[in-house]
């Protein structure tokens, strides 16, 4: 699959070296380039293939929120994911008028960056099909993808360690169909039952889809694979 393709913009060159040295980290994102002005950030633009773009809000020459008004009048339609400090309500009203995908409040945790960015990559699988949603819930799971799971605000009973391990299990498998439950709970050590609790929890988050396996007897399986 392509990554998707990250512009920062960010006017404090160590901040903006973070968020670059972030988002590589992070499965499925690739960094095209680093923009520390306005200026810059509409030129990497019109010459980039960018899809996504983590901005700073404070920028020498431009306020943020102008540079999103001036590159929507412009015609581009690049995603754009708010990295800054800025608490005001009103500022954060403005920035979902202008189509701001998601507003990240300064400081966080890798974990909580992650979390974005991966909740980011679901919604835009979602989205990126040529073909009509079938049913309403579609568009909900698409738009449940943006607003995902905190990771430090799991349901009851589940953990942060024993989700990344299930999706590490997951992303190891080199198979194009998916795993089941109980073969899921093998790999890691776990019951089928606890292991079934989390992919249950990853697929009503948009993480995993779930698909029936036909050709044993009795009710098909369930297994799940990464989306």
């Amino acid at each position: 699959m392509t990554p998707v393709r990250v512009l920062v913009v960010e006017d404090e060159p160590l901040i903006a070296e973070a968020h670059a040295a972030y988002t590589a980290r992070v499965d499925g994102f690739e960094v095209l380039g680093v923009a520390h002005t306005a200026q810059q950030a509409m030129a990497a633009l019109r010459t980039l293939p960018v899809d996504l773009m983590l901005l700073d809000l404070h920028l020498p020459d431009l306020p943020g929120l102008e540079l999103c008004r001036t590159l929507r009048a412009a015609g581009i339609a690049t995603d754009v994911l708010v990295v800054t400090s800025a608490r005001d309500l009103t500022m954060v009203r403005a920035a979902v008028s202008l189509g701001v995908t998601h507003y990240l409040l300064k400081p966080f945790t890798f974990a909580t960056f992650r979390e974005k960015l991966l909740g980011y990559a679901r919604y835009r699988t979602a989205l990126l099909s040529t073909e009509p949603a079938a049913a309403q819930h579609e568009i909900d799971r698409a738009f449940a993808a943006l607003r995902g799971a905190s990771p430090d605000s799991l349901p009851k009973g589940l953990d942060r360690k024993t989700l990344d391990l299930i999706l590490g299990v997951l992303r190891a498998w080199p198979g194009p169909a998916g795993l089941s439950a109980a073969e899921v709970g093998a790999r890691m050590g776990a019951s089928r039952v606890t292991a079934r609790r989390y992919l249950e929890h990853l697929a009503e988050t948009g993480q995993v889809a779930r698909t029936p396996r036909y050709g044993g007897p009795g009710r098909p399986e369930v297994e799940y694979r990464r989306v």
